[in-house]
């Protein structure tokens, strides 16, 4: 293939990639905006909420590894074709559930789309010239906006639900919310199609005939491990507040649905369309320093977070008290840093994949998929943790909590591990408070 023709090519693949991932993304998660009205419709506890939408995050998770090893054996397009074909099933069926059961049951099966991640990732790294994989990959990842499009249809058609319900279509499924699993059906099987139009047939393969052994030898490192926690804290907590985050302010700050979805899309959007500018700085900066700009902001956000009201107070000698330095954190400064956090996941998305083809190039399909695997199983297991830890602690700001300690536990196995690696290879300088040669 032509040089010419192999850019057009990888093009072509990255615009259909990531326009098929945007909508796998919102299908799978669409049960964080209507689990609300499915809440109401069957009566359900907050941890029974959280579970329907945990167990589409953990089906849209288990698979991402061999999902990545298939793309690298087979190429990208068969793989997005399938998949894209196989979560319309579940999808349509979902339309005719009744029952907590049944419901549950098929959101796993619906949970199957959220795996289409560890393809593109591959996918486009089979495609893209390394100096360009970082901003690529970071394109794709913007794929990641899909889960406000759920959200963003109830804002723009706020009676899509209401003025659907109790009716009939095509004397196959009722209206109110089980109307997006039957958009969402339709769609997917328009998007197979069209991506069997027009991405190259002739797809770009890098790992076809190795052997599965050598494909998985990689994941025998430290190294993939710490690169999967840190995608949990940057992408699980990003998939686990995307589903809780309209619960949560319509509990919290008793607004109406419609207003939780649009102040929800404020946080995915930057978390979502800052991934390219953070796949730019991790070329231009490097990976290690954009996480740890990553952390720090997501610190500096859910440390307010987790203490949206406070006071000093004082003890005196006399034994009387006084409070000082008093605060409260409204809804427009909770948004604000909630701005600021999917901001800083954003970024950080980019910069955990700009690692992966640097030091797995000819591995990328299946430490991709792991560290996406463990990436979604942490959307999977936080949301289940934030109703417990409500119920146990009886504050919602413990949400908060749970993304501070993950984060900082994230940062410190970073840091020391740059500490060990610069002092082992400058031991010399290992106990030096400052340079030798400074004056």
């Amino acid at each position: 293939m032509s040089r010419s023709g192999s850019t057009t090519g990888a093009t072509r693949v990255l615009i259909m990639s990531t326009t098929a991932f945007t909508l796998m993304f919102a299908v799978w998660l669409m049960f964080g905006i209507l689990g609300v009205p499915i809440q109401k419709e069957l009566k359900l506890s907050d941890p029974e909420l959280a579970w329907l939408s945990a167990v589409a995050v953990l089906n849209g998770s288990l698979w991402r590894l061999p999902a990545g090893m298939l793309t690298d054996r087979i190429g990208g397009r068969k793989v997005t074709i399938a998949m894209l074909l196989l979560t319309a099933i579940p999808c349509f069926f979902l339309t005719q559930a009744q029952g907590y059961g049944a419901l549950l049951a098929l959101a796993f099966l619906v949970g199957f789309a959220g795996n289409l991640f560890s393809v593109g990732v591959a996918w486009n790294s089979a495609w893209t010239p390394k100096e360009h994989q970082g901003f690529a990959l970071g394109v794709f990842g913007a794929g990641n906006v899909g889960a406000s499009v759920t959200k963003l249809l109830l804002v723009l058609f706020p009676a899509i639900i209401a003025g659907t319900a109790g009716h009939v279509y095509f004397g196959v499924f009722k209206g109110g919310w089980r109307i997006f699993p039957a958009i969402y059906a339709v769609a997917l099987v328009l998007m197979a199609i069209a991506v069997f139009v027009i991405v190259p047939r002739r797809d770009q393969v890098a790992g076809a005939g190795k052997p599965i052994g050598e494909m998985l030898a990689p994941l025998k490192q430290v190294r993939v491990w710490r690169f999967s926690l840190y995608y949990a804290a940057v992408f699980g907590a990003y998939v686990a507040l995307s589903a809780w985050l309209p619960h949560y302010y319509v509990e919290n700050f008793d607004i109406e649905l419609r207003t939780a979805a649009l102040l929800t899309a404020t946080f995915i959007f930057p978390a979502s369309l800052l991934r390219p500018v953070g796949g730019w700085f991790s070329d231009r900066f490097g990976a290690r320093r954009v996480m740890y700009w990553t952390f720090a902001l997501m610190m500096l956000s859910t440390g307010f977070l987790m203490m949206p009201n406070g006071h000093i107070t004082i003890s005196h000698a006399d034994g009387h008290e006084s409070q000082h330095l008093a605060y409260h954190l409204g809804l427009p400064a909770f948004v604000v840093l909630v701005f600021l956090l999917g901001c800083a996941m954003g970024i950080g998305k980019a910069a955990v994949y700009k690692h992966i083809p640097e030091y797995f190039p000819d591995n990328v399909g299946s430490v991709g998929g792991l560290v996406g695997m463990f990436g979604g199983l942490g959307g999977f297991v936080l949301p289940p943790l934030f109703a417990y830890t409500k119920e146990w602690s009886g504050f919602p700001t413990s949400t908060f909590f749970v993304l501070f300690v993950l984060t900082v536990i994230c940062a410190l196995w970073m840091h020391w591990t740059v500490v060990r690696m610069l002092h082992q290879q400058t031991p010399e300088l290992a106990r030096h408070l400052e340079s030798p040669t400074a004056n």
